[in-house]
């Protein structure tokens, strides 16, 4: 008989998390902080001194989501900020290569998102209108680190991305910062958005 296969990682918490099947219990904020300041965007294909990080992008996805939705519920600006949550655990992936993996990392993504969501009080799976919302926000987000970062011309960013309203975007820049930085501002920003929840 074989030995089934570990589906489990072990956190910096100490806690247990099972890739394959997530719980709430086994979700703590802080891992989620730290995974996600140390996962680069781009596969690291990006310019500067510090990789962009996905907590930085989900720090940018927030504040475009606010900026989308002005008066919107705090629980769906918390749920832009964890929008790509599951990638602590499970890496980013360009979307090209995501497409190419095919239904199977789709599922992975989802139940972790589910667990994320039931851990912090969201619904396992977001109303269709604030997924969408969250898409736009990120798209924007996508653009962005495209022109600024990732060595895209305009046109070429234009292209794939679609290119922002120059008034939505004003103001907003892309950070490049140690991850320590990164991780305590992702974590404060999510007490602050579960507190007003």
């Amino acid at each position: 008989m074989a030995k089934p296969q570990r589906a489990w990682q072990r956190m910096l918490s100490g806690r247990r998390l099972d890739l394959l099947d997530p719980t709430p219990m086994d979700i703590e904020i802080e891992d989620i902080a730290h995974g996600l300041a140390f996962v680069a965007r781009w596969n690291g294909q990006t310019h500067g001194d510090w990789p962009y990080s996905v907590a930085e992008h989900s720090l940018l996805v927030e504040a475009l989501f606010s900026r989308l939705n002005p008066g919107c519920a705090d629980r769906w600006r918390l749920a832009a900020l964890l929008h790509d949550a599951p990638e602590y655990v499970i890496g980013d992936m360009i979307s090209p290569v995501k497409a190419a993996v095919g239904p199977a990392y789709g599922a992975l993504d989802e139940r972790l998102t589910a667990a994320v969501h039931l851990r912090f009080g969201l619904p396992a799976r977001l109303p269709a209108a604030i997924k969408k919302q969250i898409k736009s926000a990120d798209r924007i987000s996508a653009w962005m680190e495209a022109v600024h970062i990732a060595g895209f011309s305009q046109t070429e960013a234009d292209r794939f991305f679609n290119r922002p309203d120059p008034a939505l975007i004003s103001g907003l820049e892309i950070r490049l910062r140690p991850a320590s930085a990164v991780k305590a501002d992702f974590v404060a920003r999510h007490a602050a958005l579960l507190a007003a929840c």
